[in-house]
């Protein structure tokens, strides 16, 4: 039986308004994008609170000014629509056909979806539905952990193989990792792999043109998964696994649009953000990621709305 905490944390996702501007704006009739909230978190070991993450990552961007300074826009009013929750929690296996049956009717749309997780399995459902649509789909995956155990505690659709499908079905390129195991190894796609060392010890400039060299040629498919615990503890303490060396704001944002500058964005995720009473500032931080994110995706060309 589900618990009163979980009931109320689906209650505050429903019928929401993305960044609670006024109605007309978030129609799906109009809308560019679906906006997929996935309050699941069972199959984390250590930290929780991934489920609580999408209300509070909502619950920030309606308190987040909304024009972006640096590129001098206001995405919000290129169509942004909060769909239902996914909500299934029976099993990590019915989730994922739940998230991926959920990414195929935005995508069906001709929508881009646009995850909020919940735990970093959430991943999974959404690149199977983006890779059917794009068979030459690139998965740009930054995280502080490989994530590539074919599985782990029983199930393939487990946290710790959030993207082990996506490494035997696509061009996978990972960058930040810092925490594996050896077994994961044989499963990194050679030259797409961007240890937190390799970031931190080579000049930006250089690794990050080498990561988007690795992701292929200019207007392939890409669908970008971002695990909070990519940036170090410092910049975002609540998340599941914290490890120590992670990428700062900058790094992040930067890498993700010069990705969009490139490549076809079909789908984007920000899972991993383990909400409490006192997490507000990295809540703040997944709201602003997810709204950067979506800017660069979209790159609205009409002026700030005035």
């Amino acid at each position: 039986m589900r618990s009163v905490l979980s009931i109320s944390k689906e209650l505050n996702i429903m019928n929401r308004v993305y960044a609670g501007i006024e109605p007309e704006w978030g129609l799906w009739e109009r809308a560019k994008v679906g906006i997929i909230p996935v309050p699941y978190d069972g199959t984390s070991t250590w930290g929780k609170g991934a489920d609580a993450g999408p209300s509070a990552l909502l619950d920030a961007t309606d308190n987040m000014e909304l024009y972006d300074i640096e590129t001098g826009t206001e995405v919000v009013y290129e169509g942004i629509h909060v769909c239902e929750a996914v909500t299934e929690n029976r099993s990590p296996e019915a989730m994922t056909r739940a998230v991926k049956k959920a990414v195929t009717s935005v995508l069906d749309a001709q929508k881009i979806p646009v995850l909020l997780g919940g735990e970093h399995s959430i991943s999974i459902g959404a690149i199977q539905a983006c890779a059917e649509k794009h068979p030459d789909l690139v998965v740009l995956h930054i995280d502080a952990h490989a994530d590539l155990r074919p599985s782990f505690h029983g199930s393939e659709c487990n946290h710790a193989c959030a993207v082990h499908w996506a490494s035997r079905n696509c061009r996978l390129v990972q960058v930040g990792i810092r925490s594996m195991d050896i077994s994961e190894k044989e499963f990194i796609q050679p030259g797409s792999f961007f240890s937190g060392d390799h970031c931190h010890s080579a000049a930006d400039d250089v690794w990050m043109r080498e990561v988007i060299a690795a992701c292929g040629d200019s207007k392939t498919p890409m669908y970008i998964t971002v695990d909070l615990d990519a940036f170090d503890p410092a910049f975002v303490p609540d998340t599941g696994t914290p490890e120590p060396g992670g990428l700062d704001w900058f790094q992040v944002t930067r890498l993700i649009r010069l990705a969009c500058s490139k490549f076809n964005i079909v789908g984007f995720d920000v899972v991993e953000l383990a909400a409490h009473d006192k997490s507000k500032p990295s809540d703040f931080l997944a709201a602003k990621l997810v709204y950067k994110m979506l800017t660069y995706t979209l790159l609205p060309q009409i002026p700030a709305h005035e």
